[in-house]
């Protein structure tokens, strides 16, 4: 919003390589998250600013590109208005990294170097927090932007992203709130795969 300069380019480039893209037959269909919001206000404008140059570049390049816009809900903030932030956004991401850093307000640099190792030992913590997702706190938050922002919209698509990704329990917790989808680094897209996997077939018994 200081400088909606960097976030028109980001944009742009975005949509000029989706229109390339499907120019060339890829189906490339993005979907752009707006960081950091934590007020209906936020959200509006940061959508408002979005859209506008990524139907521009699409009406300049003659080329239809679907998309959507949404956010990364990241703030305890953004989980108790998820209903006001999904008037706008037609997605929600949790990034549970963030989430759990302005949750506890542990910066996770600091807490993992100097203090989670002893609150472990002192059983203080049952599990580092951005490890295994903390369902009672950070969990209870989750719950509540997926229950709100669906009472608003009803069909809105709901991930992870970040560590929390690759952790089975955290996983299953994600599917039994109704996450649609996980977003994690390369290296922990295997057991998030199978964790998932479990999770679903664990409903079915």
């Amino acid at each position: 919003i200081l400088y909606p300069e960097i976030y028109a380019m980001q944009v742009r480039a975005i949509f000029e390589a989706a229109c390339t893209l499907r120019a060339r037959g890829v189906d490339a269909r993005p979907d752009v998250m707006i960081p950091g919001v934590g007020t209906r206000e936020e959200m509006r404008w940061t959508y408002d600013a979005t859209k506008a140059v990524a139907d521009a570049v699409i009406a300049e390049r003659g080329v239809p590109v679907a998309y959507k816009i949404g956010t990364m809900v990241e703030l305890p903030r953004a989980c108790v208005v998820a209903g006001q932030l999904a008037e706008c956004a037609e997605f929600f991401s949790f990034g549970t990294n963030d989430l759990t850093q302005t949750t506890y307000g542990y910066s996770r640099d600091d807490a993992e170097a100097s203090f989670i190792p002893k609150y472990l030992d002192q059983r203080i913590l049952a599990e580092d927090p951005f490890q295994v997702l903390d369902r009672e706190g950070v969990g209870a938050l989750m719950r509540m932007g997926v229950e709100r922002g669906r009472a608003q919209r009803s069909d809105l698509k709901i991930g992870i992203c970040g560590e929390h990704g690759g952790d089975p329990s955290s996983v299953a917790f994600c599917h039994e709130i109704g996450l649609d989808y996980v977003s994690c680094s390369p290296y922990r897209i295997p057991i998030a795969r199978l964790a998932a996997a479990q999770a679903a077939l664990g409903e079915l018994h």
